[in-house]
């Protein structure tokens, strides 16, 4: 359900990866009676709208809800940030930021979502780290950055870190997130079989 601090943010999801450890599709691997886009945007759907997935220009995507707008990746395999990029030009003048994540984070917990929304303050990103590493594609977003985004991709400096580096961005150790998501499921990416296996079992379907 909407509430006061996440009325003003959306959902943006990147899909158009290409799965190279997974060795098929991310997507749409099944999850339960969904797929994992479909259940990814259905999660944030609880929270935020309007969701907004990225996905390649040559990629099929199965039947996602009314509430979520497909806006094809106008840079040809230049990595998150370049998803990053096309997805917060999608939301000029519809919402103020965007929670961001990958299409395979099937555990993500709305809970998670809100309290990143919640420390976003006057800041310009909101982004869980562990000290050693930034979870770039599990944070919040002001869609202003859409354009600071294009030009660090037209200088070629393709990571999203550079986007955190050069805004203003606070940085939430993952610790102060577990009262919200105890075993930090959120953040549990699919990448390999043995992932996609993991988070089946933990989800019980499996």
């Amino acid at each position: 359900m909407l509430n006061e601090a996440s009325a003003n943010v959306g959902g943006l999801v990147l899909c158009g990866g290409h799965s190279k450890r997974m060795g098929r599709p991310k997507f749409s691997l099944p999850f339960g009676d969904e797929v994992l886009l479909q259940r990814v945007c259905r999660i944030l759907s609880e929270l935020v709208s309007p969701i907004v997935v990225v996905a390649a220009a040559d990629q099929v995507l199965p039947d996602l809800p009314e509430n979520v707008s497909i806006v094809r990746d106008e840079y040809e395999s230049l990595g998150p940030l370049a998803g990053i990029a096309t997805g917060l030009d999608a939301f000029r003048g519809r919402v103020d930021a965007a929670f961001v994540t990958s299409c395979d984070a099937p555990l993500l917990q709305p809970a998670f979502v809100q309290r990143l929304i919640e420390l976003l303050g006057d800041h310009d990103v909101a982004a869980p780290t562990d000290g050693q590493y930034d979870h770039v594609l599990a944070a919040v977003y002001r869609t202003t950055l859409a354009d600071h985004a294009r030009r660090l991709l037209a200088d070629e400096r393709r990571r999203p870190l550079f986007l955190l580096e050069e805004s203003r961005s606070l940085k939430v150790h993952v610790d102060e997130l577990r009262n919200v998501d105890p075993n930090l499921a959120s953040l549990q990416n699919v990448n390999t079989p043995e992932d996609y296996d993991n988070v089946l079992k933990l989800a019980g379907l499996n």
